[in-house]
């Protein structure tokens, strides 16, 4: 985050001098027994859905969202955890549902994402890497459908498929550019016919997003039958239910659908599952742990990926849609630093007090509350404090919440936890008390695909008008054929403007929003709008945050768990999860930010 008046420890350093609570008995203050668990390990547990469907929901639900990130950093996740962490302080029955992070963005450039400072869920090495598994069984069933696929090409294609019009991709969580477009195939008879193939990264793909929407087993094995993998030369639809592949599918996925339960700092439930990015993908955690949360809490906060015009979107007209949630307020995380951006200011002048440049940067944020309340749901601002805020860079924000009739409070949980989100806790209970919401998606989905782009781009991202590229026209004409023109629009673009640009900062308007082309994900149940140069795979960097993470031994001093060298393994980690601090200290700013799978043409 940034230097502060008191001396801050690193993330990893407060993570591991955490004294963790034994997961069994944060499932307990629940009122979770032994058999709604299956235990990974002291301080991990899934949740068996059979917990939710016992239960009614009580829980009132709030989401945090955010301006448009920057390199300067907003703190979104931290936010969340911190606020949480400040409404158990408060006496309130909370929890906060996160996703899981990806190992491409930990390994390429954000090294971690599970809060920072004093506001964090733990244990965060586990988190980081390969948590329980989820991302890999994710992985484990998109790519067996890849297999049957090919398989089936091979052995006489009896489904009549067109190898030039295969839609399903492969998946890796990794970012991995030389995969984006490859060659299959090769190898003579044996090796299948040769075709044209590409990668998504994991929490890009339609099994990523189809896990998040399941409602349960059978929920999700319907979707899954119901993937459109290719079409045939009279673009009819062959689907993993034509493969017999959905029961295989939903088998592997077994485990991965039930929640994670894990713990902040301070000792509090925190529910991680699912991870689409918010981005490429709608950029929500899944709905079985936010329901699970709703039926075991009394308020849950949730956050969206990225800001307010792609994660708050897609989880009101997707998310909320498709599961029936309806959310009661909604907190704008913004910092000083970021509107600078915004308005105008580098990123090496950011600690130059500039109250004009905020007050210019602050469109920005303007027009998220305006379209936060677009939905129909209540907002304020939380804003994260940083030592060089001047009390007039402050005053200009609050000008702006004033304007828009919205509560701007300074959030201080990245240095005191959930103490120093106290304040925006209390603003939050206020405005849960004296305002309804009157929550209503954007968009009728019934509407023409067309249609539904335009309302979002210019209702959503002030764009005057859309142009569609030769492949998205033609892609209008077909979705419709294929049971696709009566869904929500889950839209990709760059997370760092409104419009399609990642250089047009702060609050463009009367912008062209360019749509290459629209994507069928039936199983998700909605299409993908791909704007701009937006991509489904990254790439790393030229020195991406793998090069200083690394395992370092030690000899270990105390009685847990060792390996054959005497190391402990808990230390062993510890260890390791420094070079993810300094893979974070380290990293020169090559204008991604923080943030789920922030990357984009030019990464």
């Amino acid at each position: 985050m940034t230097a502060t008046a008191t001396k801050v420890p690193s993330d990893i350093a407060i993570a591991q001098a955490a004294k963790l609570r034994p997961i069994r008995d944060v499932a307990a203050e629940l009122g979770l027994s032994d058999d709604d668990l299956e235990l990974y390990g002291k301080y991990k547990a899934k949740i068996s859905l059979r917990a939710l469907h016992r239960r009614d929901r009580k829980g009132r639900l709030v989401l945090v969202t955010g301006i448009n990130p920057t390199p300067a950093g907003e703190g979104k996740s931290t936010v969340t955890v911190g606020v949480t962490q400040a409404l158990r302080r408060l006496g309130k029955n909370a929890i906060l549902a996160l996703r899981e992070p990806s190992l491409g963005p930990v390994f390429g450039v954000k090294g971690g994402a599970a809060g920072g400072g004093y506001a964090q869920v733990v244990p965060m090495e586990d988190i980081n890497l390969h948590f329980t598994g989820d991302f890999h069984a994710i992985a484990s069933a998109h790519n067996l459908l890849s297999a049957m696929l090919d398989a089936h090409l091979h052995h006489g294609n009896a489904l009549g498929l067109d190898v030039r019009r295969i839609i399903w991709p492969r998946t890796i969580d990794m970012n991995d550019r030389a995969l984006r477009n490859i060659i299959v195939g090769l190898g003579g008879l044996s090796g299948g016919p040769m075709r044209e193939e590409r990668f998504v990264i994991i929490p890009g793909s339609e099994i990523m997003a189809i896990l998040a929407l399941a409602t349960g087993i059978d929920d999700l094995e319907e979707r899954i039958a119901r993937i459109i993998v290719g079409l045939r030369p009279d673009k009819t639809a062959a689907r993993a239910s034509d493969l017999k592949a959905q029961g295989a599918m939903t088998l592997l996925l077994k485990d991965a659908i039930n929640p994670n339960l894990v713990q902040t700092l301070e000792g509090g439930p925190a529910l991680v599952h699912g991870g689409p990015f918010g981005n490429i993908a709608h950029g929500c955690n899944s709905v079985a742990a936010t329901q699970l949360g709703l039926a075991l809490s009394d308020i849950v906060l949730t956050e969206a990926g990225f800001g307010a015009d792609l994660g708050a979107e897609k989880f009101f007209d997707i998310k909320c849609r498709f599961a029936g949630l309806k959310p009661e307020a909604a907190i704008i995380v913004a910092t000083v630093r970021a509107l600078k951006m915004h308005g105008g200011v580098k990123k090496d002048r950011l600690a130059t007090a500039d109250p004009a440049a905020v007050q210019r940067g602050s469109e920005n944020l303007r027009r998220h509350i305006r379209n936060v309340k677009k939905f129909g749901v209540p907002a304020m601002v939380a804003l994260n404090r940083f030592i060089t805020d001047s009390d007039e860079e402050v005053e200009a924000v609050r000008a702006v919440g004033a304007a828009e009739g919205v509560d701007v409070v300074r959030c201080d949980v990245w240095e005191k936890g959930g103490e120093g989100g106290v304040a925006v806790a209390e603003a939050l209970l206020g405005l849960l008390k004296t305002s309804k919401s009157t929550f209503k998606p954007l968009y009728d989905e019934r509407r023409p695909i067309r249609d539904k782009i335009e309302t979002i781009a210019r209702e959503i991202y002030g764009a005057g008008s859309v142009s569609f590229a030769p492949a998205a026209d033609r892609a209008l004409e077909l979705l419709p054929k294929l049971g696709l023109g009566e869904t929500p629009v889950c839209m990709a673009k760059t997370q760092y403007s409104f419009s399609d640009d990642p250089t047009q900062l702060g609050a463009p308007t009367g912008f062209t929003l360019h749509v290459r082309d629209i994507l069928p994900s039936a199983g998700a149940g909605f299409v993908v709008a791909l704007a701009g140069d937006i991509m489904t795979m990254p790439g790393l960097g030229k020195n991406p945050a793998a090069e200083r993470i690394r395992p370092e031994k030690r000899r270990a001093r105390g009685p847990d768990d060792r390996g054959a060298n005497g190391a402990s393994v808990r230390q062993f980690e510890s260890r390791l999860v420094r070079g993810w601090n300094r893979a974070r200290e380290g990293r020169k700013d090559d204008g991604v930010s923080r943030g789920h799978g922030r990357f984009s043409a030019n990464e």
